[in-house]
């Protein structure tokens, strides 16, 4: 198995950007998946020219270990937003195919589907043009929440194929009546004119039945097995296999249950959709120490262990040169806790409304209404990486008034289409945030910065001259809109100190727009395929969340290129 060149040629680029930390440790190859990230070894250093910590060799597995071998044409690992096109694909396409998944039953997808050209959003740009946007507008966008470590043909491959992705997986959703598709209309402003550009081009499915057993992952994988595709639970990845050209030849599983072996062989290729390493702890430490600084561990998200990208770099392939997540505003720590990959919170879906973000000063420090890893990002120049929100009593109302988009919405789109979470559920969430001594309530300002352990009089102050810029309609200092300067005059009034809540890793494998990984020479691994936070080449630092749904539509569409390409051999 060829595995040294690919290695030593990713470390030294990590290197050369500052990520080539690690804590000790490899795959064990029927162990458990970390799920919570811990502190980094920091006498552990990788060198250049050798193998990362977080990497190390493929695992043994002696052929008297295996004790189950299964024989398909495309074998699909990860059974979830990019498996399930991938496992539907290829069966559409003639194929025996087989999906496999740690998990015990199938999960829901990702619900934001980001794309362009669907049948919903061309009539919808027709009724509400202002909405509408083009190709080459969006793509330079992206490239700059990039900064140029983006691949303009993997782009395009979503351009050209995410709107016949949309309109496939919504004849599969609505065939049984389950469930409808929405295109999420909607803007912050005028992009001529606005300093953070969105863009409409979410998708999310809405379910139209009250059947707790049906759910948008069901909906895929029913048609999936009526196709004649069949599903394997309870197995992880431990390696893909190759034979002597380097053509992957299926993989090697272990059952979770009573850890056996098992060799699955695929005759047309295996699809990766593993879904990157947000729950690896030594990946973490390594590629993307910022994020570990300001993330706050809650019990929602998933804890993907970086299987599928180390199997594609075991065989040969490339990781991106620069580590980059998708993480959200809503994670909360009490009044006497700061942020840290150590620590333990709570959900704070509300965190993403563009309220008073002050730093642990009592000072503001950011455009609060910027994209939400900006203002993240920001939070790691600040004292301890925490940060507090503050907002009246009165936020039904300016939440209504300062119009987020993308998941955190909580009205309506502007062509009617329901958001993903309704305001109408927030005073029951903040309350139970409150009864467990996270959020503080106070009827003056000077009462909620004590309780918030906050400098009273910087905290004062700050708050003053803030109502001062929204009487005006003015952000001096940093550049507000006036539409969300929303003026905090209306007692009690509320705060929580925030921190990140880290959704998943984006950086990956890179791949050609055949959904190969390449090798040292840029040339596809054949008979492997990649797709979703498997697979790179278009973040880098910061997810373009203006852009809703961007990274699960180009996982979808992706999956579904890459099962039809594995069933029809054409590439």
């Amino acid at each position: 198995m060829s595995n040294g060149l690919s290695r030593r040629g990713f470390l030294k680029g990590a290197m050369a950007l500052g990520v080539g930390a690690a804590a000790a440790g490899a795959l064990s190859g029927c162990g458990k998946a970390q799920t919570v990230p811990t502190e980094v070894d920091k006498h552990t250093q990788t060198h250049a020219g050798s193998t990362p910590d977080w990497l190390g060799e493929p695992p043994e597995v002696a052929e008297s270990q295996i004790t189950e071998t299964l024989d398909y044409d495309v074998v699909v690992v990860g059974c979830r937003t990019g498996g399930l096109p991938a496992i539907i694909s290829a069966a559409e396409n003639g194929a025996r195919v087989l999906g496999v998944d740690q998990s015990e039953k199938v999960n829901n997808p990702r619900e934001d589907i980001g794309a362009f050209g669907s049948q919903l959003q061309i009539e919808g740009f027709k009724q509400y043009p202002q909405y509408a946007f083009t190709i080459d507008e969006h793509r330079e966008d992206l490239v700059r929440y990039a900064n140029g470590f983006f691949d303009y043909d993997l782009y395009n491959v979503w351009a050209n194929e995410s709107g016949a992705m949309i309109d496939w997986i919504t004849a599969i959703i609505s065939r049984n009546g389950h469930f409808t598709m929405n295109w999420e209309a909607g803007a912050e402003t005028d992009r001529a004119t606005s300093l953070c550009k969105d863009w409409s081009t979410s998708h999310s499915p809405q379910k139209l039945v009250d059947d707790k057993n049906v759910s948008f992952g069901s909906e895929l994988a029913d048609y999936a097995q009526e196709l004649g595709a069949e599903f394997r639970w309870n197995a992880r990845l431990v390696k893909c296999e190759q034979d002597s050209t380097g053509r992957v030849t299926g993989v090697i599983c272990c059952d979770t249950k009573d850890k056996h072996y098992l060799r699955i062989n695929a005759r047309n290729g295996v699809i990766l959709s593993t879904g990157g390493y947000a729950g690896n702890a030594e990946m973490l430490n390594a590629r993307q120490p910022w994020n570990q600084a300001i993330r706050v561990n809650i019990p929602v998200g998933g804890g993907n262990s970086g299987d599928g990208i180390k199997a594609a770099l075991w065989c040969g392939g490339h990781m991106d040169p620069v580590g980059a997540a998708c993480m959200f505003n809503r994670a909360c720590v009490k009044p006497d806790q700061i942020a840290g990959n150590n620590i333990k919170g709570a959900w704070f879906w509300f965190g993403e409304q563009p309220f008073l973000k002050v730093n642990l000063l009592g000072k503001r420090f950011c455009n609060e209404s910027g994209p939400y890893d900006y203002m993240l990002h920001s939070t790691v120049m600040q004292p301890y990486h925490t940060y507090v929100d503050i907002w009246d009593s009165d936020y039904f109302a300016q939440v209504d008034q300062m119009n987020e988009i993308g998941c955190c919405r909580l009205y309506p789109w502007g062509n009617g289409a329901p958001s993903n979470m309704d305001i109408s559920a927030m005073p029951a969430m903040l309350q139970k945030l409150e009864d467990n001594g996270y959020i503080q309530r106070a009827d003056t300002m000077e009462e909620l910065a004590a309780k918030l352990n906050l400098p009273v009089d910087e905290t004062v102050a700050t708050w003053e001259k803030y109502n001062e810029y929204a009487a005006q309609g003015y952000d001096p200092d940093y550049g507000k809109p006036a539409y969300r300067l929303t003026s905090l005059t209306h007692p009690p009034y509320f705060g929580v100190r925030t921190g990140a809540w880290y959704l998943a890793s984006l950086d990956g494998v890179q791949i050609d727009t055949n959904m190969h990984p390449k090798d040292d020479k840029g040339n596809p691994i054949e008979g492997l395929y990649l797709t979703g936070n498997d697979s790179g080449g278009l973040f880098a630092v910061s997810y373009p969340n203006l852009s809703t749904g961007f990274a699960c539509g180009r996982t979808m569409t992706f999956g579904r290129r890459a099962g039809r390409l594995a069933a029809t051999q054409e590439a």
